[in-house]
């Protein structure tokens, strides 16, 4: 089955700065406004908090007993924000962090140095046909990453092919229709049948055609659903017989508003199909963006992309500096 509709316009031109982002319309902002406007959550949350207690000039136990609250509160975990504190601990040893903004700088530069090992710009152009399988639980954004996934790799004029290999959900296969319409991408679907036949088909079909980049989708599932852990498990077989060389990544998609839970879901899909790297969605929708963190501590993982909108355009590569400045609401850090 095929769609077969015109592709969306392309990002408008690139200004700056985090005030004008949150009222500029949203077609006319580059990707780091839109950036700042998606974290304004998590951001308000953080900045309110640590605009007092930064107030008094000094790291004291007062404070980092203060700041250790607000970081869980953000999601950062026990780890990574024991971690930030230790870091702040040793910097004030050295008697420069005597007022707010050094304060807050020190540590901004620590959340980063904590992110920035999961920055990891996924190469596509090793194998061709490069084959992404996609996996995560129902409702968190699988299908429509996937879509804007296909519009990504269409700006980096790579061909790309769908395969709904969500056969469960008659909604997920129509859903991705829809967006290989929208992109005009072939999807590979079936009424019903094996998921793992259909992603079968695909790769075939794309070794056929000459395609760049196959973007597999399989069903969703919790990671406690053992049986069909084992189904998608089962897909990932097949693909490699299919291409031996396959998967050549093997993507998790997260809803940041899960929170701690990401960890528990990491462990359990990597357990299950050897996670390559995950795509982080509806950062947008939570005050809880500081999970990054944890993940960075407690299972990293490359994260390949975000998502901070609803817009096909939403969803681009992490940028550790640039999530770090929208987090703290600074243009630039040293």
């Amino acid at each position: 089955m095929f769609g077969l509709f015109k592709k969306s316009p392309a990002d408008a031109p690139q200004p700056a700065a985090a005030a004008a982002a949150e009222a500029a319309p949203q077609e006319k902002r580059s990707w780091r406004e839109r950036l700042f406007a998606g974290l304004t959550r998590t951001r308000s949350q953080l900045s309110g908090g640590l605009k007092s207690l930064f107030s008094r000039g000094k790291v004291d136990d007062e404070l980092l007993e203060e700041l250790e609250t607000l970081l869980l509160t953000a999601d950062v975990g026990v780890e990574a924000t024991q971690h930030l504190l230790d870091e702040l601990k040793k910097k004030a040893k050295t008697g420069t962090l005597n007022t707010p903004e050094a304060i807050q700088q020190a540590l901004a530069d620590s959340v980063n140095g904590l992110l920035a090992p999961l920055e990891a710009p996924l190469d596509v152009g090793t194998h061709t046909p490069f084959v992404i399988m996609i996996a995560g639980v129902n409702g968190a954004g699988k299908t429509t990453s996937i879509g804007k996934l296909a519009k990504y790799f269409q700006g980096q004029g790579k061909s790309v092919l769908l395969a709904a290999g969500d056969t469960f959900r008659a909604a997920a296969r129509e859903q991705l229709m829809t967006w290989g319409e929208r992109n005009n991408v072939t999807v590979i679907a079936q009424e019903s049948g094996d998921p793992a036949a259909v992603v079968f088909d695909a790769i075939a079909a794309a070794k056929a055609r000459g395609i760049d980049v196959v973007l597999a989708d399989t069903a969703g599932r919790l990671p406690t659903q053992l049986h069909l852990m084992e189904e998608i498990a089962k897909v990932r077989r097949v693909i490699q017989k299919a291409d031996p060389s396959g998967p050549h990544e093997v993507m998790l998609v997260l809803d940041a508003n899960i929170g701690q839970n990401a960890i528990a879901q990491v462990k359990a899909f990597d357990k299950a199909i050897g996670v390559t790297g995950l795509v982080v969605t509806k950062l947008d929708g939570t005050a809880k963006g500081g999970v990054l963190a944890a993940i960075s501590r407690q299972c990293p993982k490359p994260v390949r992309f975000i998502g901070i909108g609803e817009a096909i355009d939403d969803l681009r590569p992490f940028t550790a500096r640039d999530f770090t400045d929208a987090l703290f609401g600074q243009d630039t850090l040293a």
